[in-house]
């Protein structure tokens, strides 16, 4: 039997996102997830090597790899509406677990029981605040990136991440923000 997982997970390309606001640019969720899993490696590391440890690297990068899978079937809700009220935000959880159940059924026999935790219960990996913080992470840069290019659309967005990210109260997050966050602000020229 043909497997369709990959065939599926390509598609993470076309799937845009930040879909209610004028972009400079389009990112779309295979992006935005080879951001997350670079920024939530980083994280891990930062925990271990700074903060005590504890952390696996390598796991968080993994489920920051698939934690966007199941919107190849859903697409990207922009979260106004994912959140726009309790029944709403409940309803759409359901169809979430539904895509990631039926995304897993695409996949070979022999890859389900590894991807099975990745795609429909990441929440309960010890990295996953780490994943959560470094999708944050990857909105705010985004946000950055667009005010930088002149659009202010991504101005209160900028803010009310920002303050999402401070409220996680993670050293790793602190540290990513101080070392590497405003090297986002400048051109290439001056990364040289």
């Amino acid at each position: 039997m043909s497997s369709h997982f990959f065939a599926y997970m390509s598609r993470m390309k076309h799937i845009k996102r930040w879909s209610l606001m004028r972009n400079t640019w389009q990112e779309d969720i295979a992006q935005h997830s080879l951001q997350v899993a670079m920024i939530a490696h980083a994280l891990a590391v930062y925990r271990n090597e700074r903060f005590g440890g504890g952390a696996n690297p390598e796991r968080a990068a993994c489920l920051a790899l698939y934690h966007e899978a199941p919107e190849v079937i859903t697409g990207d809700l922009p979260t106004p509406i994912k959140y726009f009220s309790q029944d709403f935000r409940e309803a759409f959880g359901t169809i979430e677990r539904l895509a990631a159940d039926r995304l897993l059924r695409t996949a070979p026999e022999t890859l389900r029981p590894v991807l099975a935790p990745l795609i429909e219960s990441p929440e309960s990996d010890p990295e996953w605040p780490r994943v959560k913080a470094a999708d944050t992470l990857a909105a705010y840069i985004k946000c950055i990136e667009e005010e930088r290019a002149g659009n202010r659309e991504f101005s209160k967005a900028a803010r009310e991440t920002l303050h999402k990210l401070l409220s996680y109260q993670m050293e790793e997050v602190s540290a990513f923000l101080e070392d590497c966050l405003p090297s986002f602000s400048l051109t290439l020229d001056e990364l040289d």
